[in-house]
């Protein structure tokens, strides 16, 4: 397969195709579409930033194109479902773009903004309609839309479903749909869970599989910076010096340590944004699109956000704290290398980071390059060595006799809080 001519995909989708500037399929591409073309379920496992959204995409597009007329007030004739309001919101505007010559119409719901205009939209009628399921189901219980006449399911990033608790809402939205349709699942990973779901889902499925679950892709170039807590915010400034960072995405664990970082960025000269689940949907949106425009040189995201991103010449990613679940490692350092450019993905690690790195070098089965020649490079840390105590820390609880800190410099933790979570250095 040299090009998308050779799909046999309806001409209209092809010369929306050229006109983006896309000439040859990716692998998750050229092997997911001729069996949804065929009418097959499919489970699809692939790296993120692979091009799934087009594998799924251009089929529906085609399919809907020879078999449907006028759009039936509040009942798609496709759904995809999708873990995050950005996710969504650049699926429905792939579906856009690439069916800009067809006279289908693409609805996209989400939560954070209000429900009244969405509820409108699918009263006028949606072909292709494109959701966090939180949102369809209150739109479902206020009888807006229903599900009896999608013919084609697609349940986009599972596996981040699945971690954000999304699953019993999941069920009962698929319980509402026609039990003779197509469907499609999509994962980065590929957990017993998700293949369990995909038993229950799926109708005798075409397995792809273009890179073994839970790799990193091959033109990220990774490494690891091994720093002290309290060095890592210099050590972050002293990155940005290098003028090659053009775009860059920088991940914290926490919402409030999102909101750190960027203020701290912005002080030290360095245009920043935060995104994560607390900023209204109007400042997301807004962050996003001023990060794709170039407005911003970095945008500080928490994980919730890391798949939702889908933005071109992000030269870099940095891991300012890493991920205690080692799947997000593998879908943050994604945001980078997209659509065939190159990346560079850098791992700031401390001393109680050091579990977590070893549980994504096991997960992507390779050890991640330590990069020494920074500034900051803290030995003790590498050689894995006892640091020195922390101020005010759980280890010192017994200990504040014999440091000069007092009961106030503890920091309190908050109702719920995981130990292992620390927060950003000050």
């Amino acid at each position: 397969m040299t090009n998308f001519e050779g799909l046999e995909l309806a001409q209209p989708i092809l010369h929306a195709i050229e006109a983006e500037g896309y000439t040859t399929p990716t692998p998750i591409q050229e092997k997911s579409i001729p069996p949804l073309l065929k009418g097959r379920d499919l489970l699809g496992v692939a790296q993120t930033g692979t091009g799934k959204t087009a594998a799924f995409a251009l089929p529906i597009l085609h399919r809907l194109s020879k078999t449907c007329q006028k759009a039936t007030p509040g009942r798609p004739n496709a759904l995809i479902l999708a873990p995050t309001r950005e996710l969504a919101g650049q699926i429905a505007d792939s579906f856009k773009v690439y069916g800009q010559r067809l006279h289908l119409r693409t609805s996209v719901v989400f939560g954070g903004v209000s429900v009244r205009g969405q509820a409108k939209a699918l009263g006028r009628g949606a072909h292709i309609l494109v959701a966090t399921p939180g949102r369809l189901l209150d739109l479902m219980n206020q009888r807006h839309v229903r599900l009896d006449q999608v013919e084609v399911f697609i349940l986009d990033e599972a596996d981040r479903m699945l971690d954000m608790g999304f699953m019993p809402d999941v069920k009962k939205i698929t319980a509402a749909l026609p039990k003779l349709r197509q469907t499609g699942l999509f994962s980065a990973t590929m957990p017993k869970s998700i293949q369990g779901l995909a038993d229950g889902l799926l109708n005798d499925p075409v397995k792809v599989e273009v890179a073994p679950a839970a790799t990193t892709a091959d033109k990220v170039e990774q490494k690891v910076m091994f720093v002290a807590k309290d060095k890592k915010r210099a050590l972050l400034i002293d990155l940005l010096k290098d003028t090659s960072i053009e775009r860059v995405l920088i991940f914290t664990r926490t919402k409030h340590g999102a909101n750190r970082v960027a203020e701290f960025l912005g002080q030290n000269g360095v245009q920043a944004d935060a995104i994560h689940g607390n900023k209204t949907q109007s400042a997301r949106q807004k962050a996003l699109r001023r990060f794709k425009e170039g407005n911003i040189r970095a945008l500080v995201a928490t994980d919730i956000a890391a798949r939702g991103i889908d933005v071109d010449g992000v030269t870099h990613v940095i891991n300012f704290e890493i991920p205690n679940e080692p799947e997000n490692y593998v879908h943050r350092i994604g945001r980078t290398a997209r659509a065939g450019a190159d990346g560079i993905a850098i791992s700031l690690c401390q001393h109680d980071e050091r579990s977590y790195l070893r549980s994504i070098e096991k997960v992507i089965r390779k050890s991640l390059p330590v990069f020494e020649d920074h500034p900051y490079h803290a030995a003790d840390v590498a050689n894995g060595n006892t640091p020195p105590p922390r101020q005010g820390g759980q280890r010192n609880r017994n200990n504040n006799n014999n440091n000069n800190q007092g009961p106030k410099s503890r920091t309190k933790r908050r109702p719920g809080r995981n130990r292992r979570s620390p927060k950003i250095a000050a």
